[in-house]
């Protein structure tokens, strides 16, 4: 094997609808609310975590490839894959990597190394001044609750932050290409999934619609492309 390029995949990443990606704060704050989101240590701002990105695109893809059922839920692994093994399955694991282990070690050889990179995407600077000159925050809290359905009255009041919608983010990862193979589609093929589908936490209920502007490999546009991307058109 033989590391030939490592390609960079740059874009806005804009919140089409809030999203909720949580910190896993379980300290109570008078006045504060019940989910806070993630946010950098250093400056306080919201982020969204490059291992969020990666695990949902991958779940994704696992759905689209039929990957979920032989794997039974979990992530599929490199024993999964002695037992099913297809070419875009081998795909899958060279770009998101599998957990080793057992009696694998020949496959986890012809696989090799996880060649994608998911960056932790940062609010983007011009966006963050300009709704400080407008004296805005990042986040909003929502209230949600439950209703009941007898007395058609809301229980369990509960808030939840979120990103705003309109939120842009700095999105970038790499992709390192071995032997000259081409994943490139596939994770493309990820991304509009992504896009389709929502990121973070209460996406049956709304939250975390997005879509990327300015997609570009290497520092060329490749977003006309990637709009007319039909991910099911050649699905079985």
């Amino acid at each position: 094997m033989q590391l030939t390029r490592i390609k960079q995949i740059t874009a806005t990443l804009i919140l089409k609808t809030g999203l909720h990606i949580g910190a896993g704060d379980t300290e109570m704050r008078i006045g504060g609310t019940d989910n806070p989101v993630v946010k950098s240590p250093l400056n306080g701002q919201p982020y969204i975590p490059g291992s969020s990105l990666k695990g949902k695109i991958r779940s994704l893809l696992e759905w689209q490839l039929g990957l979920v059922t032989p794997a039974n839920g979990y992530p599929f692994s490199f024993q999964h894959l002695a037992k099913h093994d297809r070419p875009e399955a081998r795909d899958l694991l060279r770009l998101f990597g599998g957990a080793p282990g057992g009696e694998v070690d020949d496959l986890v050889k012809q696989i090799g190394p996880t060649r994608s990179a998911f960056w932790d995407c940062a609010l983007n600077g011009d966006w963050v001044e300009g709704i400080r000159a407008r004296n805005l925050l990042s986040t909003e809290a929502k209230s949600e609750n439950s209703i009941n359905r007898i007395a058609g009255v809301a229980e369990n009041p509960r808030f939840t932050e979120r990103v705003i919608a309109g939120a842009e983010f700095d999105f970038r990862l790499s992709l390192k290409v071995i032997d000259n193979e081409d994943l490139l589609p596939l994770l493309l093929r990820g991304l509009k999934l992504l896009e389709l589908d929502s990121l973070g936490g209460s996406g049956s209920r709304g939250y975390g619609k997005l879509a990327l502007s300015g997609l570009a490999l290497d520092g060329q546009s490749i977003q006309a492309d990637f709009d007319t991307l039909q991910p099911f058109a050649t699905a079985a």
